[in-house]
């Protein structure tokens, strides 16, 4: 069963989790801020990597824009920490092993991997205005080409 999804117009859900240093983020102490906020399913696998270095290699466009970059999984700080400084991230990895905040943007439930259908972390990246509110949810996102695409909804290829 997978949680309820958040359509534009919503309050995003806040929240406060650790980052990859140890560090609280709370999502409401970003406001006046557009953030990006992504959940991906496993620090350190190639999926995840894949699409982690495709936000690190594209930053500087988001953040000439204003547009802060968080990315959020299940994985413990500890995790976080080795796949920020293996791959030389240079954005917030958020830690959230309890699988609150994946519940709360609808990305916990049922996805299809090799042709069997698990429970896990959908993946899944939302635009979140400086109100508060979610401008873009984009669920079920491939890895590749994904970064690409919210670069091009919000305006930054120009």
């Amino acid at each position: 069963m997978t949680d309820a999804r958040l359509a534009p117009g919503d309050l995003a859900p806040d929240f406060t989790l650790d980052d990859q240093d140890g560090t609280p983020v709370t999502l409401s102490s970003l406001r006046g801020t557009k953030v990006v906020l992504y959940f991906y399913p496993e620090a350190m696998t190639p999926g995840c990597t894949t699409e982690a270095c495709d936000f690190r290699d594209n930053l500087n466009s988001f953040r000439s824009a204003g547009i802060r970059v968080l990315g959020v999984s299940k994985d413990d700080v500890g995790k976080l920490k080795r796949f920020a400084e293996r791959d030389r991230l240079n954005f917030t990895l958020l830690a959230d092993p309890d699988l609150d905040v994946q519940h709360a943007y609808g990305v916990w439930g049922e996805k299809s991997l090799y042709g069997r259908i698990i429970v896990g972390s959908i993946r899944s990246t939302f635009v979140i205005g400086e109100d508060g509110r979610i401008e873009r949810a984009f669920y079920n996102v491939k890895a590749t080409g994904h970064v690409a695409r919210v670069r091009r909804d919000l305006g930054l290829d120009a």
